[in-house]
């Protein structure tokens, strides 16, 4: 599986320990190197847990919408999804997403609290915008909070739905005092998967944009898609596609999902 954060860690270490630094011939020290280490880690895990909590909001979305509708039978016990107001012609609308104390989920993701989605429109719908905020929610044990927005901008020429998702002051706890900023503007494309909207396991999609963060001990952190991911939902894979980062004044970061190799310092290495 073509997972950011097993290959990251590798690929670093050697392209650090192989590497000249631009200023000393002896390369980046250990410290240096965990030093990037850490900070990868963080924008993936943030990177994983937005683009997880987007997905799994899509599918309460969907089983809210069936029940109004009519077009989807939807048997879900857990987590517990409520609709308000409770009619076809009422918007906007509040999504209430409930997991209890605990639900573990097909990805084999534990999560717990409440996600709330308020819907100016069904989520087909060209122009509707979805809010999506976090109550007391975690995934696995970690603490989400902050606000996404997801806007239905249509199909493309090939006829595949596109949304814009935004991330406002997202954070990531990781204990009471280590947590993770994050920001994102992207696209997303829906190529695979849209004609079982209550099964968001096999779905596909591709990725533009651009993300921001602020890491654990002050490091902000960039990232620009140069060419769209290719992500699968289950089992999470990212099949192609090209990431450029930079970390705090270290640009041209680049992690090439197509080629599977990774560059740092001007030196390209191999996934594998």
């Amino acid at each position: 599986m073509r997972n950011i954060i097993v290959p990251l860690f590798i690929l670093l270490l050697a392209s650090c320990q192989k590497n000249d630094s631009p200023v000393e011939n002896n390369g980046p020290d250990e410290d240096e190197n965990l030093f990037f280490i850490e900070i990868l880690n963080e924008y993936s895990l943030v990177n994983q847990i937005f683009q997880d909590t987007g997905n799994i909001t899509i599918d309460g979305i969907a089983s809210a919408e069936g029940t109004i509708t009519g077009k989807f039978n939807s048997t879900k016990t857990d987590p517990v999804i409520s609709i308000e107001p409770l009619d076809l012609e009422t918007f906007p609308k509040t999504i209430t997403i409930d997991f209890g104390t605990g639900t573990l989920c097909e990805d084999g993701v534990t999560r717990r609290g409440i996600i709330t989605v308020e819907s100016t429109g069904l989520y087909s719908e060209v122009g509707s915008l979805h809010t999506v905020v976090f109550n007391n929610f975690f995934h696995d044990n970690f603490k989400v909070e902050g606000t996404q927005y997801v806007e239905n901008f249509g199909e493309n020429d090939d006829n595949q739905l596109v949304y814009s998702v935004v991330v406002e002051d997202g954070i990531v706890t990781v204990t009471n005092d280590i947590f993770i900023r994050f920001f994102q503007s992207t696209f997303r494309t829906w190529i695979a998967g849209s004609e079982t909207p209550l099964n968001i396991w096999d779905d596909e999609y591709l990725i533009e944009g651009d993300q921001l963060g602020l890491s654990s001990n002050g490091v902000n952190f960039s990232t620009f898609i140069e060419e769209p991911l290719h992500l699968v939902v289950l089992p999470r894979e990212i099949k192609s596609g090209i990431i450029d980062l930079e970390i705090g004044s270290v640009p041209n970061i680049k992690i090439n999902y197509t080629n599977e190799t990774f560059t740092i310092l001007g030196k390209t290495t191999s996934f594998n």
